[in-house]
């Protein structure tokens, strides 16, 4: 496999891909689901599941085609429809996290002695995750380890939507957001890692001018944007892998995986290290995929991006 990563990749295809609802919808089910509680609104949520998963072909042939791969065979309907069905969760369970009712979900976590370790170092980590599972319910399991701070890097418009979410619940606060794609994010995130905090980012999606490196997910070659890494190389500190996955009812199990530390490396060392990382953190995914494959919110062909002739 080349180690070079792809120096004029296409356009992100996720970036063609809306998001349907609207902030009336929103406001309308979360009032809903505080009212009624979590188990008589999911009666709601399963015909807006229902909904979706009739109307959106290709989310739907996009599914199939992750599922095919995770599965190692052609996915049952009931599969398919379960995969909508773990992701309309995740949002829906947003509600009870923002409104500080998490005590409605069954948390188990895997890794807390790496960030107890991790948080007495004094040194903060980037926490490495993908659209796997939740974000959300990784910042509360942090909020639940004493003297553990975790804010969420994202572009503008998905902190948008976390402050609409908790606008329309009426929470008193939000999570710290980092906002990516300003002049002075890397600033920031520098600054919170000095402190000793947590900074999760989705490295799973990047933006249409972002460099790639080829690796094998699920059996067939793909490209993961490198800038993540290269960020946590540049600021010499180390990487954990997260992930928040849903396992059905109200439970949830967090992971925490070590996956890289950058203090001390330079030049051809750094670089050697962010494609060993890289590597790690794509087999990091394989197995979570195969062990949890409805957890996987891509419902895009992730695949398709690395063959020029697909595309």
């Amino acid at each position: 496999m080349p180690a070079r990563a792809s120096a004029d990749p296409p356009r992100e295809a996720w970036l063609g891909v809306h998001e349907r609802g609207s902030p009336a919808l929103l406001r309308l089910m979360a009032a809903l689901s505080l009212r009624l509680g979590r188990r008589a609104s999911r009666v709601v949520l399963h015909a807006i599941t229902a909904y979706y998963f009739a109307v959106a072909p290709r989310a739907r042939r996009a599914s199939r085609g992750y599922l095919r791969r995770a599965l190692g065979r052609e996915p049952r309907l009931h599969e398919r429809y379960r995969h909508f069905l773990y992701f309309a969760t995740t949002i829906h369970d947003r509600v009870f996290i923002a409104g500080d009712r998490e005590g409605a979900l069954a948390l188990s976590v895997e890794g807390e002695a790496l960030m107890r370790a991790q948080q007495a170092s004094g040194r903060g980590a980037i926490l490495l995750g993908a659209h796997l599972g939740s974000f959300a319910i990784v910042g509360a399991v942090g909020a639940r380890i004493d003297g553990v701070r975790i804010a969420m890097a994202m572009y503008e418009d998905n902190a948008g939507k976390l402050r609409r979410l908790f606008g329309a619940i009426g929470a008193r606060s939000a999570p710290p957001v980092v906002p990516l794609g300003q002049v002075d994010s890397m600033l920031q995130i520098a600054a919170r890692l000095d402190r000793g905090e947590f900074v999760g980012v989705l490295a799973d999606r990047g933006l249409g001018g972002d460099a790639r490196r080829p690796v094998r997910l699920l059996g067939e070659r793909t490209l993961l944007p490198t800038g993540p890494m290269r960020i946590a190389a540049m600021l010499g500190c180390a990487v954990i892998f997260m992930a928040g996955l849903y396992r059905g009812a109200n439970r949830y199990h967090v992971v925490f995986e070590p996956l890289a530390d950058f203090a001390g490396m330079h030049g051809a060392d750094r670089q050697a290290a962010v494609d060993a990382a890289i590597e790690r953190y794509a087999a990091l995914l394989d197995a979570h995929c195969r062990r949890d494959p409805c957890n996987w919110f891509n419902f895009y062909d992730f695949w398709d991006l690395a063959d020029p002739e697909a595309r």
